[in-house]
């Protein structure tokens, strides 16, 4: 399915909870007891960064015409449908930083201790069985959800006509 993690920034309290689940998702064992023992340690392909007065947990956007995939030399980077995320082949990725200067988000980012790219694939493996992403699960305050595009766009518009409607009352 294709879909959207929705940060709900009110909400967040920087507590990096997001960052943790999603780095043990994608460690070798998949499991915070084993995972602290890796190496290389586990990295997260979310960031929770700090904003004046607020937080929010950043990861890729999943663009529809993603200029990452379109910089990369080795198609490392790739959608085997449009419906899905971008995801990458490790054993593709030379490290040249064209994805990481090409991402409008600023959230690709080269792994310390490999010669490859890390970047979010929305838990790819763990919507297609069914499951949230591993962040999303993860939030304490459900600050990210995981929404169709439909239901994010449906929300928008009833937001939007709420807004109308409350304009047109005081008329």
């Amino acid at each position: 399915m294709k879909g959207a993690i929705v940060v709900k920034v009110d909400r967040c309290q920087g507590c990096k909870t997001c960052e943790l689940a999603c780095a043990v998702e994608h460690a070798k064992s998949q499991r915070l007891e084993s995972a602290i023992h890796e190496t290389p340690p586990p990295a997260s392909r979310v960031s929770v960064e700090q904003g004046d007065g607020f937080a929010v947990p950043l990861q890729c956007r999943q663009c529809e015409d993603a200029p990452c995939v379109a910089v990369c030399p080795t198609q490392a980077l790739h959608r085997t449908d449009p419906e899905l995320p971008v995801l990458i082949d490790h054993d593709q990725c030379v490290g040249c930083h064209a994805c990481v200067l090409a991402c409008p988000f600023g959230v690709i980012r080269m792994d310390r201790h490999a010669r490859a790219i890390i970047k979010c694939d929305q838990c790819y493996e763990r919507v297609e069985r069914g499951e949230l992403p591993a962040c999303v699960e993860a939030c304490p305050v459900r600050a990210l959800e995981f929404k169709s595009l439909d239901q994010v766009a449906r929300e928008k518009r009833g937001a939007y006509l709420l807004q109308i409607e409350r304009a047109t009352d005081g008329t």
